[in-house]
């Protein structure tokens, strides 16, 4: 009986450690199984790319763009299909102000277990309204909250698409929205050359993302940082 519970013991703790490693798998900013991932890139040149996740969304759409504008500075928007689909118009706007988009899924759903057609549907689907926002160049691909195992690698490598993550992510850590000085402070103690930054700024509980945007380009560049997109980025 004893030998019994010992081996009943040892195969839990067994799925308990392989379920706990595949946890930390499918969040690992830095690595997936297949295809190329990139979470900054290995450069000397004192550029740093500043992405937006999730949208577009009314009001904040355009006062990210205005803040963007005056700044005089290119992003990077990973777009979820749904959003875009309601609001064509806004999508368009950000291909117009010259800033890379890239693909955020269509549900903006975990994708961890998700079968290979619907993970299919996903991708397709944003892509064609990306295409259809007036986007012409390269799409790159950003999992939703980061979550990524084997199928969706597998069905991005089929694809040739690249996937992006981030080596700076100044919001997460604290439950609430951190206040806009402390997300300011993180990205300049945390941005390097060939950082990818990672920014919410599409929803009202993000209001101190958005504050932080001017903060951030000042900062950043009285450290002789420069503003570029992901693909520019990538091209170093």
């Amino acid at each position: 009986m004893k030998r019994i519970f010992r081996i009943l013991s040892m195969v839990t703790a067994g799925l308990l450690l392989a379920a706990w490693g595949t946890w930390q798998l499918s969040r690992n900013a830095s690595y997936q199984l297949y295809g190329g991932l990139t979470d900054r890139v290995d450069t000397a040149q004192p550029r740093v790319a500043l992405t937006f996740d999730d949208g577009p969304t009314p009001g904040h759409t355009q006062a990210i763009l205005d803040q963007l504008d005056a700044l005089g500075v290119r992003a990077t928007f990973f777009l979820v299909g749904d959003a875009m689909a309601r609001h064509p118009e806004l999508a368009a706007q950000i291909v117009r102000a010259g800033h890379q988009v890239g693909n955020h899924s269509r549900t903006h759903s975990r994708m961890v277990f998700m079968p290979a057609a619907q993970v299919r549907e996903e991708l397709d689907t944003t892509d064609r309204l990306i295409r259809e926002a007036g986007y012409t160049d390269e799409i790159l691909f950003r999992p939703p909250y980061g979550k990524k195992l084997l199928v969706l690698p597998w069905v991005l490598h089929q694809r040739g698409t690249r996937t992006i993550t981030w080596d700076v992510e100044p919001e997460s850590g604290s439950g609430a929205e951190p206040p806009a000085d402390d997300i300011v402070e993180r990205v300049l103690e945390q941005s390097r050359p060939g950082s990818i930054i990672l920014m919410h700024v599409m929803f009202d509980s993000r209001a101190t993302s958005l504050q932080a945007v001017p903060g951030i380009v000042a900062g950043l560049r009285e450290r002789g940082f420069e503003f570029v997109t992901v693909s520019e980025l990538l091209d170093d």
